[in-house]
């Protein structure tokens, strides 16, 4: 990359983006950008330097720009991709930068349908406090550093690797975790089989001599051949020679499991993050802190502080004994997930609210949408959040509700507009509820309203 002076990045606002465009302004890097919208992280990069735009032109592509970063949701006829392109300035994807970088350092990679954000997050989190001072790219805000993303000095840099396009395949880590796979993201691969067959061209690319780690509660990750020459880990709640979390106890603030590697009992692990889930993510960023030569003890003790990542069961209010809990989870698993970890740690009412995220999706798995709210109490379906796809005849939320009432003829199922939700949850909500907004698109605005309305 030292050959780069100006970088440009087109939807310089997302999560992965941001992280990437942020460590390059921290070497030095000249950055530009633009998005539709405003927000924390144009704002932060701002305040660094970067020079950005709101909305997509031609000329906002600078006449000295040495390379335009383009995320996947921009369309190649955007104004600003023809431009560079008159122009002859190399275009590449962000995943393609990331690989960049990741050649600089010895790379951690965390992969998988569900779990890589707060996974590589906690890697992330233990090794920045054990001195290691590693680079961070990660697909959502951490708590504990306030950031997604900053420029490390050490050894090794730890990235979320996104499956939802292929960009993964860009990456060669020394350390490749999977955490999960599942039939999500079947608008880009078409088949369950292309799926399996790209995680596996990722596990192949990991080095002779490196490591792999396999999610082995998940039954597709059973099916991933490790290549020859590459130590293989595995971790989870199934018995496997390698971590596995026993006698596992949920409390209201998280839980405490013991922890097993080889048969030998390491040590006890306390979260104060809640869920199932979280404790298998936790394993598997244990067994990463001690691959590189940190003990037990001490990631154990950095995990015990790990306070989560935006979007990932995070507390938006708590009001006249009623949480609103807001998660990204957007699909059928990730639900099932979340809500028992709410079952686990609530006493009360739990209702969820759920916005589809994407009509490709929504087509694809609303009969295991329908099916995946048996922890709540009252679910209350939305609008689909359209990410930019054009909207399907035939497919919309209702198909979601349809099956959920079908699934749960004793449950209370309803479906509201979006832009009805504010009054009916201001209306349903009792005291001792949690409320949980579920999906990937803007579900957490109205999470944030119900918060407002109820310290009023």
């Amino acid at each position: 990359m030292k050959e780069i002076n100006y970088v440009h990045f087109i939807g310089i606002g997302g999560a992965g983006m941001s992280g990437l465009a942020k460590i390059l302004i921290q070497t030095g890097t000249k950055v530009s950008g633009s998005d539709l919208s405003n927000s924390k992280y144009v704002e932060r990069l701002t305040q660094m330097g970067a020079q950005i735009k709101i909305g997509h032109q031609e000329d906002n592509v600078p006449d000295i720009c040495d390379l335009v970063v383009v995320s996947t949701a921009i369309p190649e006829t955007n104004p600003e991709i023809r431009r560079s392109k008159d122009r002859n300035i190399r275009i590449i994807k962000r995943g393609k930068l990331l690989g960049e970088l990741m050649k600089l350092q010895r790379g951690i990679a965390v992969a998988g349908a569900h779990g890589k954000t707060t996974t590589s997050s906690m890697i992330a989190l233990v090794l920045e406090d054990a001195g290691y001072d590693p680079t961070i790219v990660v697909g959502g805000e951490v708590f504990n550093l306030c950031s997604n993303a900053k420029l490390g000095y050490g050894e090794y840099l730890v990235a979320e690797a996104d499956e939802s396009d292929g960009s993964f395949l860009e990456l060669f880590p020394e350390i490749a975790l999977v955490t999960n796979i599942e039939d999500d993201h079947l608008d880009h691969y078409g088949s369950m089989e292309n799926i399996i067959s790209s995680f596996q061209q990722f596990i192949n690319q990991v080095p002779e001599g490196g490591t792999i780690f396999l999610g082995i509660d998940n039954e597709i990750v059973k099916r991933i051949k490790v290549p020859k020459g590459r130590n293989i880990k595995y971790y989870g709640l199934q018995e496997n020679d390698s971590y596995v979390a026993k006698n596992i106890v949920f409390k209201a603030t998280g839980s405490i499991s013991d922890i097993y590697y080889e048969n030998k009992f390491l040590g006890s692990l306390e979260l104060t993050v809640a869920g199932k889930h979280n404790i298998i993510n936790a394993m598997g960023a244990l067994g990463v802190a001690m691959e590189v030569g940190i003990s037990f003890e001490e990631a154990s003790l950095v995990l015990k502080q790990f306070r989560g990542v935006e979007r990932r069961f995070q507390l938006l209010g708590d009001q006249n004994n009623v949480k609103v809990v807001d998660d990204y989870a957007h699909h059928p698993t990730e639900i099932k997930a979340t809500l028992e970890a709410a079952r686990q740690s609530h006493e009360g009412r739990v209702v969820v609210v759920f916005q589809p995220h994407r009509y490709s999706r929504t087509k694809q798995l609303y009969q295991e949408f329908g099916n995946s709210f048996s922890d709540a109490d009252l679910v209350i379906i939305t609008d689909i959040y359209a990410a930019g796809e054009k909207a399907i005849p035939g497919i919309s939320g209702e198909l979601i509700y349809l099956e959920a009432k079908k699934s749960f003829p004793n449950k209370q199922v309803v479906y509201k507009e979006y832009n009805k939700l504010s009054d009916y949850l201001r209306k349903k909500t009792k005291s001792g509820d949690l409320i949980l907004t579920l999906g990937a698109g803007d579900i957490w605005k109205k999470g944030k309203e119900l918060v407002n309305n109820l310290g009023e």
